[in-house]
């Protein structure tokens, strides 16, 4: 039997008799079942993606879940993504399951085994991209998948949907020459992240478009979390020469910049101007209100849950999709002219 030959006509009993296994092995594969050798899955998926191989849906018995998988949950910006996943899916009338698992690279092997017994409608990701076994298990029980705000590069074939990330960091350096601070430091994400990065070489960008050196010494790589905004900004601030400015790679972290020049006597925005990034509900209420670059993370969700609904209907188009929302920049109290009182 060739690779796509009658693909509609394919059944179990022809996939186990390719594989030299059962049809209630097959079976199992299929539904996710931990009881089968390692070897024997392998040998029954790759039979299963030679020939496209798409269980068909199970109609009024079909547990109708949207699933958005973490690595970390414990922020402010993962409950943004959660807000829209949850309102594309209301909207359609699925329920919506948080899973936790992996780094923010690849989920981990153990959560791939419980989303194949759950068969979702599709499942979002938070990750760079997913292993090839994953992909392969996935789309063989026609269960689509988009990864939403990717840490890293996704895969040609993998649909994303992310923000422009370049320009708002390009955005949130421009502001800050603009009031006339010269010595602007910048506390990004981890140094493996794409978004990092991308806020990091926009940084860079507005210096240089203003003809300003980019000091590497003002250059200061943390977690997006208050801890490492605090610790990055220590560091930073005990410079001879500290930053006038700060631009911090997320909300959270410049939470921690600020905290760090309040301990040294270092008053926002008089003594050192900052600059976030995100706009989460919080920015509104620190003191100084803190100006920040929004990313429209409810909508990169919303856009990624309808994407994986489109998909699973059949809707939307074969090619992979890269979609990419833009930022704009929030101006509120946390960042004046050097030196004004």
């Amino acid at each position: 039997m060739e690779k796509g030959d009658e693909l509609g006509r394919v059944t179990l009993a022809d996939i186990a008799r390719e594989a030299e296994v059962s049809v209630s092995t097959v079976s199992k594969v299929l539904n996710g079942r931990t009881d089968v050798a390692a070897a024997t899955r392998v040998r029954v998926e790759q039979v299963l993606s030679d020939h496209d191989y798409q269980r068909a849906t199970r109609g009024g018995g079909e547990a109708p879940l949207v699933e958005i998988v973490f690595h970390e949950l414990d922020s402010l910006w993962a409950m943004e993504l959660l807000r829209g996943v949850e309102a594309v899916a209301n909207e359609h009338g699925a329920a919506v399951v948080v899973s936790h698992s992996g780094s923010r690279h690849a989920p981990g092997p153990e959560w791939i085994e419980a989303v194949l017994r759950r068969r979702p409608l599709g499942v979002v990701l938070v990750f760079s991209s997913l292993p090839p076994e994953f992909k392969a298990q996935l789309r063989a029980r026609s269960i689509p998948f988009v990864i939403v705000d990717p840490a890293g590069n996704p895969d040609p074939d993998v649909p994303s949907v992310g923000s422009a990330n370049w320009a708002g960091g390009l955005a949130a350096t421009r502001h800050l020459i603009e009031l006339g601070h010269r010595r602007i430091a910048i506390v990004t994400g981890p140094e493996d992240t794409l978004c990092s990065l991308a806020r990091l070489d926009g940084y860079r960008s507005a210096m240089t478009m203003a003809g300003l050196a980019v000091d590497p010494t003002l250059t200061a790589f943390g977690d997006f979390h208050a801890e490492g905004g605090f610790a990055q900004a220590g560091r930073l601030l005990e410079l001879p020469d500290r930053p006038t400015a700060i631009f911090a790679g997320s909300d959270l972290q410049a939470l921690g910049v600020m905290e760090a020049a309040r301990v040294r006597g270092l008053r926002v925005p008089e003594d050192l101007s900052v600059v976030g990034y995100d706009d989460l509900d919080i920015a509104q209420w620190t003191s100084p209100a803190l100006t920040t670059v929004r990313q429209p993370l409810r909508a990169m969700a919303e856009q990624a849950t309808r994407l994986i609904l489109a998909l699973r209907n059949g809707e939307a188009p074969e090619a992979p999709t890269r979609l990419e929302l833009s930022t704009t920049l929030v101006v509120r109290s946390s960042a004046v002219a050097p030196g004004r009182p």
